[in-house]
């Protein structure tokens, strides 16, 4: 539901001065100073009152994040703001961003006005075109929660990238140990393989689950009893992001099924913003996902005994599983992964969620919805071995007593720049909780939460990411059909050979100064503890 006020024309008051209050002491500066300073770089006697405060770099980053923009659509930021996490967040900010009266009430909507109708300027989302649409005639700033916040993220910030720096010397020191190879002898797997391929759409329906189920499959030429690999895409995307990695998996011989997932795909994100539905993806998502894939795989099943297209095509007693985001979740809960409803209970509670600026919380929080008193939720599917999750969500939905299920191989891919599933919180520390021996973990360094997702269908209903918040996405695609190839044939297929690629010596000839790439395959809680100086401490599982 956008607001009919979106033309800037309807703003009739705007914000002239911020009111900054630490303690009991109160500073004021126009926004015309503001403005002022940050189009022609001249400081009037307003802001030169507070200039002797203020560094000459200081003052330069204070120009340079008045100047910073964000191109999106007004519509996004509206229907995103509407939403339980946009509203959580929206409250949080209201703590440090108040209207005269400090009410919080009167802020909340403020503040999301202000949002939206700075969104619609044609100089897109800044702080100045905040200010200007901000509807009353002052904003209050509480500079000590500021300051608190500046601190939060900046311990975040400074801890990911401490740890970041551990893996990379971590890698440095496991390719060190690995015997010479020369890598140039071997065959170069980033290039197509010898297989033609064919692709079907095929509609299932879960009659149970009331679910259709729209899936492509890759099938390669001439090849019968090829085992499965399974792609789950992230959420508000569709089967045609990774249509990438599916037709280079097939032309090395894999059949590759791609779900589109009807409840958390691109059709339901166009539906929240076209006012048609409340949220991006129900509770019931977490269910349903990784069901999705056992329905299909069960459905393949028959169509590999009977159907005539299809008999004796499938090896489906041997399945890899991809997955990116939410697809990364399906895939670990299909890998054995338990939702950890104990965990959950801990890291959602009010006080928590208050202190924490990862944004996937607020997701992971939501399978508590989910009837947690009648069902085990055990998702595992004992015909997957092996399974690859890329920037997924775990630290809560999974928690250490949840990831320490699963038995069969994994690969776990972070980025370093990931502001939607934190690398630290939601790849590395996890990392350390998996209980088996046969894991990876890769960190995209340079990368963001969006640099491996391809391109979608002309008729794909998803909105273009502005190239800045995407990274180096045609080197993330690379990684991940370099990546993906060898660790399926060695734990799919059972091709020994393949293991030669799977190890840090191979990933530091492959990787790039655009998206760098690190590869390590242990790192100990107790080892990252040390490094960052604190304890991580999981909620034990309940006596049974």
């Amino acid at each position: 539901m956008l607001l009919p006020t979106l033309n800037g024309n309807n703003c009739i008051i705007a914000a002239e001065r911020i009111y900054a209050s630490y303690s009991a002491l109160e500073l004021s500066i126009s926004v015309a100073a503001l403005e002022k300073y940050a189009t022609s770089g001249v400081i009037d006697d307003d802001l030169a009152t507070y200039q002797q405060y203020l560094s000459q770099q200081q003052l330069q980053e204070l120009r340079r994040i008045l100047h910073l923009q964000i191109k999106v659509s007004p519509v996004v930021v509206s229907q995103f703001l509407y939403t339980p996490q946009g509203e959580f967040l929206l409250r949080r900010l209201t703590q440090v961003i108040k209207t005269k009266s400090r009410q919080p009430q009167p802020g909340f909507y403020a503040l999301r006005s202000a949002l939206i109708l700075a969104a619609a300027e044609p100089g897109g989302l800044t702080i100045l075109n905040l200010l200007r649409k901000y509807p009353t005639s002052s904003i209050h700033l509480d500079l000590a929660e500021s300051l608190g916040i500046a601190g939060e993220l900046e311990k975040l910030v400074n801890e990911t990238n401490r740890a970041i720096a551990a893996v990379s010397q971590k890698s440095n020191i496991e390719a060190a140990s690995v015997s010479q190879l020369d890598f140039s002898q071997l065959p170069d797997l980033r290039t197509q393989g010898k297989f033609k391929l064919q692709k079907h759409t095929l509609k299932f329906f879960d009659l149970t689950r009331n679910r259709i189920l729209l899936t492509d499959i890759y099938i390669p030429n001439g090849q019968n009893h090829a085992h499965v690999i399974v792609i789950s895409h992230g959420l508000g995307l569709d089967s045609s992001n990774f249509q990438y990695l599916a037709t280079h998996l097939a032309s090395h011989g894999f059949a590759v099924v791609v779900p589109n997932h009807p409840g958390s795909d691109a059709k339901q994100l166009r539906a929240l913003l076209n006012g048609h539905a409340s949220e991006v993806a129900k509770p019931s998502e977490f269910q349903d996902r990784p069901l999705d894939v056992k329905y299909i795989l069960n459905q393949l099943e028959k169509a590999n005994q009977s159907n005539s297209r299809f008999k004796g095509r499938f090896n489906l007693q041997q399945v890899g599983v991809f997955g990116q985001s939410l697809g990364g979740y399906t895939a670990l809960a299909l890998a054995g992964g338990k939702i950890n409803f104990e965990q959950l209970k801990k890291d959602c509670q009010l006080e928590a969620l208050q202190d924490t600026w990862n944004v996937s919380l607020l997701l992971q929080c939501r399978a508590l919805e989910l009837n947690s008193n009648t069902q085990e939720y055990n998702l595992r599917d004992d015909r997957v071995k092996a399974a690859i999750a890329v920037n997924p969500i775990t630290s809560s939905i999974f928690g250490k007593a949840g990831l320490s299920q699963i038995q069969i191989p994994v690969m776990i891919v972070g980025s370093s720049g990931d502001t939607v599933t934190p690398a630290l919180y939601e790849q590395i520390l996890p990392f350390s909780w998996f209980a088996n021996s046969q894991k990876y973990l890769v960190m995209l360094v340079g990368g963001t939460h969006f640099s491996t997702i391809g391109n979608s269908n002309s008729t794909s209903s998803q909105i273009a990411l502005p190239p800045e918040i995407v990274g180096d996405a045609s080197q993330g695609r690379r990684y991940m059909n370099v990546l993906s190839l060898p660790f399926f044939q060695t734990y799919v297929t059972g091709k020994s050979k393949y293991i030669r690629y799977l190890n840090a010596a191979y990933t530091q000839t492959i990787s790039t100064k655009s998206l760098s790439l690190s590869l390590i395959q242990s790192l100990s809680t107790t080892e990252l503890a040390q490094l960052l100086n604190r304890d991580f401490k999981q909620a034990k599982p309940a006596k049974k």
